[in-house]
């Protein structure tokens, strides 16, 4: 979906869901600014039993002069054109249904809709249901009118892009740009379970009003959550032979989860730990790290398989837990027997190897080369000078390194992107000189540590063609693998079951892996 869909209306309401969070404030109040601007009758509400009453809530309220309005029930609600659902979806269990002739929906959260069953001019549709009380014609949604990513750390982030797509200069307003900053801060864990790319862009390329943001940071917490995050580490469970952690905490805000875990990993026998606390229909997780073989987001992913969705990067990552889902699956298992039960498999379940040390055996591996299909090359040194730091940002992760005159980026048919020195790139590439255009989910991008700049590679992209001189060993992995390159002894690539693992023929200690599907793409047997 983008903005300019949702401009012909000319009465167009925003509303979040119950109980408003930070997340759903930003993301309605950027929306509620841009509708304003392009001259539309708009009003942001939420409703539900309580107001707004957290103290960084309602500071963020009065700071921003966010137009919020609180509306008790929907009986007399005058009904818009368009009713904008946003941080919620239409009809669910957080959001008291109001009337409105179009729906649409902004969020991040698991889609709960049901699917349209009309089409019209080729656009699919669903008439919702009206609930009591609502008078009028059922509302139309439109599935051109829900733009839902779940894979997306905040509502704020999806609105920013949306904003950024339209040409709307978020950080002309610096007011607005600190509040979607917030709502990313907050729905994150204080930024320790960012792990989606465009969530990263947000956070570097905002300008934040940091006296602000300072002032929100100290009333994150009242009272009665200091009194729950103590009384949590009070009665924490600690696996001496895992040197892992876990920490029950009352339901409260999921915020109040990163805080605790923080300081959980301070304790000196502490490497790894979980926290949860029942939220809705499920347990809201907080995963960390300071073990370099065991990054906080592949817990996270590990832990939730088949029951939730987690994430997040090296050291800080975040989850859910759908309750349903986990009784159906665990029955009446306790979740600290859960996860316990669940690091210890986790631990159990890879290899460790650093390349640069280890002795691969090829006896068992096959030969293959590259096919002769394009791929995509940067030299760094085009994009910035030589001995700057920075971070090549990807789907994967974040990769940080510095311009060397002599290192270049690939970039594989996937996007998918991995340095290489020179001398090995014109041992195994042809350049043809023609610009490389990439489709991927995420376009990779490299960003200046010291200047704060961005660049997308694709700009500095050229094409070139694999020579087929260039012969690995490999075969595919019958369980999890974790790998150190030579390149970079800090990080380590993961390897799942029918992914491949792969080794040059001319270098034994370049060891890597290849995800299943891009290898049967771009590698042949060598004969």
């Amino acid at each position: 979906m983008n903005l300019s869909q949702l401009e012909p209306f000319k009465n167009i309401t925003i509303q979040c869901h119950d109980n408003p969070d930070a997340d759903a404030l930003a993301s309605g109040f950027a929306l509620y600014s841009y509708f304003k601007e392009k001259g539309k009758q708009v009003r942001f509400f939420y409703s539900g039993r309580f107001q707004i009453q957290k103290s960084n809530l309602v500071l963020m309220k009065e700071a921003f002069s966010i137009p919020i309005e609180y509306v008790e029930n929907p009986e007399g609600f005058p009904v818009p054109e368009l009713l904008v659902m946003v941080d919620c979806q239409y009809g669910t269990g957080n959001v008291t249904k109001f009337p409105g002739k179009q729906i649409a929906v902004i969020d991040h959260h698991q889609r709960e809709m049901a699917a349209g069953n009309e089409t019209q001019n080729g656009i699919t549709s669903h008439r919702a249901e009206t609930s009591e009380g609502i008078e009028g014609p059922s509302p139309v949604i439109r599935e051109d009118f829900i733009d839902i990513r779940s894979n997306y750390g905040s509502c704020s982030t999806i609105v920013w892009q949306l904003l950024s797509e339209a040409g709307f200069e978020v950080n002309e307003r610096p007011l607005l740009a600190t509040a979607l900053y917030y709502g990313l801060y907050m729905d994150t864990g204080q930024l320790g379970d960012v792990y989606y790319p465009v969530d990263k862009d947000m956070r570097d390329e905002l300008f934040v009003d940091k006296g602000m943001m300072n002032r929100l940071k100290n009333s994150n917490i009242s009272k009665e959550e200091l009194k729950i995050a103590g009384e949590a580490l009070v009665h924490h469970h600690f696996k001496h032979e895992l040197n892992f952690s876990i920490v029950k905490v009352k339901p409260c805000d999921p915020n109040i989860l990163g805080i605790i875990s923080d300081f959980v990993l301070q304790t000196d026998v502490v490497d790894t730990c979980v926290i949860y606390c029942p939220v809705g229909d499920g347990y809201k997780l907080s995963f960390r790290s300071c073990d370099k073989e065991i990054k906080a987001s592949d817990m996270a992913a590990f832990f939730t398989k088949g029951i939730g969705s987690g994430g997040g990067h090296g050291q800080k990552a975040g989850g859910f837990i759908n309750g349903r889902l986990y009784k159906e699956q665990h029955k009446e298992l306790e979740p600290e027997q859960f996860f316990y039960g669940k690091m210890k498999e986790y631990v159990n379940s890879y290899q460790v190897i650093y390349a640069k040390d280890y002795q691969i055996e090829t006896d068992h591996m096959v030969r293959y080369k590259k096919k002769k299909l394009p791929l995509g090359y940067v030299m760094l040194t085009d994009v910035y000078p030589a001995g700057t730091p920075i971070v090549v940002r990807t789907l994967e992760g974040d990769l940080e390194i510095q311009v060397q005159e002599d290192t270049y980026l690939m970039i594989g048919i996937q996007g998918e992107v991995y340095p290489i020195k020179k001398e090995k790139f014109l041992k195994s590439y042809q350049v043809t000189g023609c610009p490389y255009n990439v489709e991927t989910e995420y376009i990779p991008s490299v960003h200046n540590l010291i200047k704060g700049t961005s660049e997308k590679v694709v700009k500095y992209a050229k094409s070139c063609i694999p020579t087929g001189e260039t012969i690995i060993f490999a075969k595919p992995l019958s369980s999890q693998v974790k790998i150190f390159t030579a390149w970079d002894n800090t990080n380590y690539m993961l390897g799942n079951a029918g992914d491949y693992i792969a080794v040059r023929c001319d270098d034994l200690h370049d060891i890597y892996v290849i995800e299943q599907n891009i290898f049967s793409k771009t590698y042949e047997e060598y004969v």
